[in-house]
């Protein structure tokens, strides 16, 4: 799924435009900061016009949920969130990803922005996406791992507040392709995800997952291990460890 925030003031309508012409594209979902007096409460718009509203759902939720069986999200109005942001007038926002007119956005370089956005992945919008395969009726297995940013290593160490991840685009995708074409040429493996995120991450958060769809959980295991493996290793993705105390950049395989 393709993410990206809008914020400032007319961020609304440029959502209700920009929706309308990724639309033409796939599956739009919308959510929306709530009320100023009920910060807590977020509103999701999700396609087909079913509208709800509630604080029982985080907005991660939303997006986890969004991400399973949608093309596009639009987070409006959450200028804090960690996602590429459009902004609208004169928003303060570090490093839009655009910034447009209010009253005459330019859609056709926002819809560009959104496409060109690192995709927004999770573990069930990845496993969600196996089971839709055509190979799928041949499957009595997926396994998955998640590797999650470890907040402390032994009680001595300083405690890690974050990583943040950059990674050479066209060498880390060219590289992934190959361990997934790879991987899915092994019998019994049908078909394989692998996404690692990029940015920050907070201690407890995920990073990076890989899910196998096979025929038995013996070759789903080994795909699955050999995958983690093989990314960690091969891909070109670096690091940047932020503790209480320090912050240094090294290798991910490292």
């Amino acid at each position: 799924m393709q993410l990206h925030g809008i914020v400032g003031d007319g961020a609304d309508a440029v959502a209700d435009r920009l929706a309308d012409r990724l639309g033409d594209r796939g599956r739009v979902g919308v959510v929306r900061a709530g009320e100023t007096d009920a910060p807590e409460r977020t509103t999701y718009v999700v396609g087909d016009g079913w509208t709800g509203a509630g604080s029982d759902r985080s907005t991660d939720d939303v997006l986890d949920e969004l991400a399973r069986d949608h093309d596009y999200a639009l987070l409006v109005g959450f200028p804090d969130a960690r996602v590429p942001q459009i902004a609208v007038g004169d928003a303060s926002v570090d490093d839009p990803a655009l910034r447009v007119d209010a009253e005459n956005p330019d859609l056709d370089a926002a819809v560009d922005a959104v496409e060109a956005a690192e995709p927004f992945e999770t573990l069930s919008s990845l496993v969600a996406d196996l089971k839709r395969s055509p190979r799928a009726d041949y499957s009595g297995a997926i396994a998955t791992f998640t590797g999650r940013v470890r907040a402390l290593e032994d009680e001595d160490d300083d405690w890690t507040e974050s990583l943040t991840f950059e990674k050479y685009e066209g060498v880390a995708a060219e590289r992934t392709a190959v361990i997934r074409e790879e991987l899915e040429a092994r019998d019994g493996v049908l078909d394989v995800r692998l996404h690692h995120r990029v940015g920050r991450i907070d201690a407890g958060e995920d990073i990076v997952f890989v899910a196998v769809l096979a025929g038995h959980r013996g070759e789903a295991f080994e795909a699955v291990e050999d995958g983690i493996d093989r990314l960690k290793a091969e891909v070109p993705i670096f690091k940047k460890e932020v503790t209480v105390e320090d912050e240094f950049w090294k290798h991910e395989a490292e």
